[in-house]
């Protein structure tokens, strides 16, 4: 899973019949410490109605994104699978 902003939206007139009611967004990886940016842009399906600006949990890897949409077919790797809220870390002990 990798912590991402979404930054943008798909318009798209054609898609896949399993994509029916579901949008696709453009997600940038974050880092979770202190929340720049960093690595490529993604789209992802995004499976929890997440909004532009939005903090969310993105998984990339097929067999995952198959399952959450319950299509072991469905030709998607990538999707959004939670809205973050905040980030809690551990203080580094070694500090």
């Amino acid at each position: 899973m990798t912590l991402c902003r979404v930054v943008g939206n798909v318009v798209n007139t054609v898609k896949h019949p399993v994509l029916t009611g579901h949008k696709l967004m453009v997600c940038k990886p974050v880092d979770p410490v202190s929340g720049a940016p960093r690595g490529s842009r993604v789209v992802a399906v995004d499976t929890v109605q997440a909004g532009i600006g939005d903090m969310v949990l993105v998984i990339d890897e097929g067999n995952a994104a198959r399952k959450i949409l319950d299509d072991a077919t469905a030709p998607v790797r990538t999707v959004i699978a939670a809205i973050v809220d905040r980030v809690d870390l551990e203080k580094d002990r070694h500090e």
